[in-house]
C-alpha cells in the first residue's frame, strides 16, 4: 500500500512538470519577430531605410554575438535582392557606404591616367631612339632591340652547337680547301677593318685614282649588263623589277644630310673564325661574333677566288648589317600584330598575309643590302667586284630558279640580283675601289 501511494506521487510530479514546460512560448518567436519587422519595411514608406539593420542588431544581442565584428554582422542578404551580398563599410558619422561591385576601374581617376600615359610615353620614346642605330654604307636607320654583347653570344653559343653536329666532317686547318677559304676569309676581314677606320659617304667618284690609265674598266658594268641580257633564259625587262636600289640612293642621301654615324662598335674587337665542313650543301654563312662557315657543296660549283670572295662577303655583309638582331626585333613586332590580327580574322589567313607581305619583303631587302655591303668589301680585298652579278645568276640556276621565287622566297632571284648589281651606282662605287687596290693605295673609311 505505502509502495502504491509513492508511484502515484512521482506520476503526479512528472505531469505537473510536463504541463509547465509545454506552456512555455516556442523558440521560434524570434524569428517571428524579425519577419514582422521586414514586413513591417515594405508596409511603411516612411520608415528609416535602415530599420532593418537595428532590428537585426537588436536580435543578434540577444543571440549572443555582440562580440563580432560589423562587417560580418551586416553580411547578410539583401531583402531586395534574393540571395545577393552587398559590401559596405561604416564611416565615423555611422554612415553605411556600399562598396562597388568588380575590379577597381583606375582609369576613371584623371590624375593616375594621366601619371600612367606620361610614364609610358617617356618609357616607349627611351626604348625606341636609344636602340637605333645607322647600317654601315646604306645609312638605313633600323631599330634593335637585342643587345649587342647578347647578339654575339648567340653567335658564339650556335656556333658551338655546328661545330657539334658536324664533328667529324669540319676538315682541318691543314686542308688544302680550309687553307684557300682562310686566306680568302683573312683578306675581306682586312678589308672591313679598312672600311671602318674612317666612316664616311661617299657622294661622288672624287676619291678615284686619276692616274690609273686602264681605259678599259670604263663602261664594263654595261658589258656586263648587256651580257646578262643576252640569253633567253636571263631575259630581264625594266618593268618585270620587283626589288630595286632607289631605297639605298635614298636613305645615303639622308644620312648624309643628317650625318648619322655608322654602328660599327658591335665589329670590335671579334674573335673571327672560318670552318669548312665536308657536307654537299650549297651554303655558307656568318654568325654575328665573327664566326664563317662554308660548306664543301659551294666549292664545287664556284671555283674561283673572286666567286668564293663575293659568297663570304656577302655573309659578312649581313653581320656588319646586324640582319640577325634585327631579324629577331622584326619577328617580335610581326608576331604582336598577329595576336591582334587573331581577334578579327582567321589564324591561317593572318599568318599567310604577314608571311607574303611583311617577312618575305624585308628579308629580301636584307639580302640585297647584303650584296651592296658585300661587293664593297671584296673590291676593297682586291676581287673584281664585275664577277659578283655572273656569281648570284650562277647561284640562281645551282638552287633552282621559278616564276614565283621573287614573291614566295626569302631572296631574290638570282637573274634579279645579277640585274640590279650591275646598273647600282654601288657598283661604279666599287670599280673605282677596285682600282685604287690594284694600283697600291688601300681605301678607308669606305663604310
Amino acid at each position: 500500500m505505502g509502495y502504491h501511494k509513492r508511484a502515484k506521487l512521482a506520476l503526479d510530479a512528472f505531469r505537473t512538470f510536463t504541463s509547465k514546460t509545454l506552456s512555455k512560448p516556442p523558440i521560434q518567436q524570434p524569428i517571428s519577430t524579425i519577419s514582422q519587422t521586414g514586413s513591417s519595411l515594405f508596409a511603411s514608406n516612411k520608415s528609416n531605410a535602415f530599420s532593418w539593420v537595428s532590428s537585426y542588431s537588436c536580435v543578434s544581442q540577444r543571440l549572443g554575438l555582440q562580440g563580432v565584428p560589423n562587417r560580418f554582422q551586416f553580411n547578410r542578404p539583401n531583402p531586395f535582392v534574393g540571395g545577393g551580398k552587398r559590401y559596405y563599410y561604416v564611416d565615423r558619422y555611422r554612415v553605411q557606404h556600399f562598396r562597388p561591385r568588380g575590379p577597381r576601374r583606375w582609369f576613371q581617376n584623371p590624375r593616375i591616367v594621366l601619371i600612367v600615359v606620361l610614364v609610358g610615353s617617356g618609357a616607349f620614346i627611351t626604348l625606341y631612339f636609344g636602340n637605333l642605330e645607322t647600317v654601315p654604307y646604306t645609312k638605313r636607320t633600323h631599330f634593335v632591340l637585342l643587345s649587342r654583347s647578347m647578339e654575339r653570344k648567340l653567335g658564339e653559343t650556335q656556333f658551338e652547337q655546328m661545330k657539334a653536329t658536324f664533328k667529324g666532317k669540319i676538315l682541318p686547318a691543314i686542308h688544302p680547301e680550309s687553307v684557300r677559304v682562310r686566306l680568302i676569309s683573312k683578306e675581306i676581314i682586312e678589308a672591313l677593318q679598312r672600311g671602318l677606320r674612317n666612316d664616311q659617304v661617299w657622294s661622288d667618284m672624287g676619291y678615284a685614282s686619276e692616274s690609273v690609265g686602264d681605259g678599259g674598266y670604263e663602261g664594263r658594268s654595261q658589258e656586263t649588263l648587256m651580257a646578262l641580257k643576252e640569253s633567253e633564259e636571263g631575259k630581264w625587262f625594266k618593268d618585270d623589277e620587283i626589288l630595286d636600289d632607289k631605297w639605298v640612293q635614298q636613305s645615303r642621301k639622308k644620312g648624309q644630310e643628317r650625318g648619322s654615324q655608322s654602328a660599327t662598335s658591335h665589329l670590335e674587337g671579334l674573335n673571327w673564325e672560318v670552318l669548312v665542313v665536308n657536307e654537299p650543301v650549297v651554303n655558307a654563312f656568318c654568325l654575328p661574333g665573327g664566326k664563317i662557315v662554308v660548306f664543301t657543296g659551294l666549292l664545287e660549283h664556284f671555283k674561283t677566288d673572286a666567286e668564293i670572295a663575293t659568297i663570304i662577303g656577302h655573309e659578312v655583309g649581313h653581320a656588319v648589317a646586324r640582319h640577325a638582331a634585327e631579324g629577331i626585333t622584326k619577328n617580335l613586332w610581326f608576331a604582336i600584330l598577329q595576336l591582334v590580327l587573331y581577334q578579327f580574322v582567321m589564324p591561317d589567313v593572318v599568318n599567310t598575309m604577314s608571311t607574303l607581305f611583311l617577312r618575305l619583303p624585308f628579308s629580301r631587302r636584307m639580302e640585297m643590302e647584303a650584296d651592296y655591303i658585300g661587293l664593297l668589301l671584296i673590291a676593297s680585298a682586291g676581287y673584281d667586284p664585275r664577277v659578283a652579278p655572273k656569281v648570284y645568276e650562277k647561284l640562281g640556276k645551282v638552287t633552282g630558279e621559278s616564276a614565283l621565287r621573287d614573291y614566295l622566297s626569302t631572296h631574290p632571284s638570282g637573274k634579279k640580283r645579277a640585274q640590279l648589281l650591275a646598273q647600282a651606282q654601288v657598283m661604279e662605287e666599287a670599280l673605282s675601289m677596285y682600282r685604287e687596290v690594284r694600283s697600291g693605295r688601300g681605301i678607308e673609311g669606305f663604310l
